[in-house]
């Protein structure tokens, strides 16, 4: 039976189920990298962000736009790009869109004007749309369930803070040391390397049955979420602006379409299914609370490093890197645990941590320091993404049938980086407006703004609290794997 799962889930084995279980694992580290690379990408230009502003000439009103064309055009198009890995093919979808995203980095870093900057991360995030739901299909198909598949997952799922802690560390060095420009660049052997590895470790999978794809859905999900964060965003100019509230009323209504459509098609571009099973609907709204915080809150943390306590990109990086320290300890720690702690406790801990470490932020000073402002924050910080990253990718897979693999792995990373994009959007708002009150652009005032910034950021991890408790039901043995229920529903 084993065999028979590994062989369907599109990994090539020799002859034998210890070949074909050892040929997955081999698999999991390039899988893993593809993962690394989409979520470092989202995160390195932080620290690049007031070097690359300067010699570009670029706005502070266009700034944001160079992380956020990215996060919003990834979270955008991901659930198509999860329905497209599903009937073209996981394994043809990765190669394909590694190669665009090694393409679109190497536009990025050879980019002379702002527009042509911003559409290239907005090209990078397409491919990161196909890229991210196809890497984490292969990655269900090939672990179907029991202990190896919890293993896996704990592995990938730590990737997502591991990979956004990171960038922050090596686009600092990179800015400081070489360019900023490598910020992209870095990019291309990444992504050749994982292509390289799948191309040879991996056969094709896809779904059966209909392969017809949802265009009203398509254009529905994008231009609603797009016309949210848009909205959002524009409320960086203020709160009062008609455009913004319109923007923002507009996303509402259209994801209510969206929904709706959905209920009512044939082969929906998300089925219902996935989304509304509690485990799995606790696992994208965790997700996408805790990318508004991670994404958001990082930027935030950036800019008080190098902006008002003046450190060095390089110097911001390395000041970030006991986060990254703590965050892998964590992960590992809970991956080890998890058969025995479950999904629950460690999603509804963690947060508290979170919380904790952006109320720490709240009382920042112009005349502050790292080792007393931002050192014990960033250790929380660490300890609580290591507890929610680790369960919340294996819940938000868990029990999806196959043929939705693609999907429900694009509805997990969408959550987080739709989050995310909605969180710097906000965010940026908030500060924004803070920073004017307090009277213009002073340290003082932009530290205000910041404070403000990491006090919402603290209600918003907090939020993940309740939904852990509420919604998540399934218990330990059946979340590990030690009791008879299958992961994945294979018929």
């Amino acid at each position: 039976m084993a065999s028979q799962l590994l062989e369907s889930a599109g990994v090539q084995a020799q002859p034998g189920k210890n070949n074909k279980k050892s040929i997955g694992w081999r698999a999991l580290p390039f899988l893993a990298l593809a993962q690394f690379m989409v979520v470092l990408d989202g995160t390195i230009v932080n620290l690049a962000l007031p070097r690359l502003q300067l010699e570009m000439g670029i706005s502070d009103s266009t700034r944001s736009w160079v992380v956020t064309a990215y996060a919003l055009v990834f979270g955008a198009f991901l659930l198509l790009g999860g329905r497209i890995a599903d009937f073209w093919g996981r394994k043809r979808t990765f190669l394909t869109a590694s190669a665009g995203f090694a393409i679109a980095s190497l536009i990025g870093g050879l980019a002379q004007q702002p527009w042509e900057l911003i559409g290239a991360r907005a090209l990078q995030g397409v491919f990161a749309a196909l890229l991210a739901p196809a890497a984490l299909a292969l990655l269900t198909v090939a672990f179907p369930g029991g202990k190896d598949r919890g293993t896996a997952f704990a592995i990938f799922g730590s990737i997502s803070g591991v990979g956004a802690a990171v960038g922050v560390l090596l686009g600092g060095f990179l800015t400081q040391y070489v360019s900023w420009r490598w910020c992209f660049f870095v990019n291309v052997p990444i992504a050749i390397i994982a292509l390289i590895g799948v191309w040879m470790l991996v056969s094709e999978s896809k779904a059966g049955g209909s392969t017809k794809y949802d265009w009203p859905g398509v254009v529905l999900a994008a231009l609603g979420l797009g016309s949210l964060v848009y909205g959002f965003a524009n409320a960086e100019h203020g709160w009062g602006a008609i455009e913004s509230w319109g923007f923002i009323a507009a996303g509402v209504v259209l994801l209510v379409l969206f929904v709706a459509v959905e209920r009512k098609v044939k082969n929906p571009l998300l089925p219902l299914r996935v989304a509304t099973e509690r485990n799995r609907g606790a696992a994208f709204l965790a997700s996408f609370l805790a990318g508004a915080v991670l994404i958001g809150g990082i930027l935030f943390i950036n800019f008080y490093l190098q902006i008002v306590l003046g450190f060095a990109p390089f110097a911001a990086g390395i000041a970030s890197l006991p986060m990254t320290v703590v965050l892998i300890v964590t992960a590992a720690l809970v991956a080890k645990n998890l058969s025995r702690l479950g999904a629950r406790i460690p999603s509804a801990i963690g947060p508290v941590f979170m919380a904790a470490a952006m109320l720490w932020l709240t009382q920042v000073t112009p005349e502050g320091t790292y080792a007393v402002n931002m050192l014990p924050a960033l250790v929380l910080m660490g300890m609580g993404l290591g507890m929610v990253f680790v369960p919340m990718q294996n819940l938000a897979l868990f029990g999806v049938d196959k043929d939705d693999a693609g999907v429900a792995s694009a509805l997990v990373n969408a959550s987080q980086q739709i989050g995310g994009s909605l969180g710097i959007a906000l965010f940026s708002a908030l500060a924004t407006a803070a920073t004017a009150a307090a009277g213009g652009s002073s340290l003082a005032a932009l530290t205000s703004g910041y404070s403000l910034v990491f006090l919402w950021a603290a209600g918003v991890a907090l939020l993940i609290v309740p939904v852990a408790l509420l919604l998540i039901r399934i218990d330990r043995r059946t979340f590990s794997g030690t009791d008879d229920t299958p992961h994945i529903h294979l018929g």
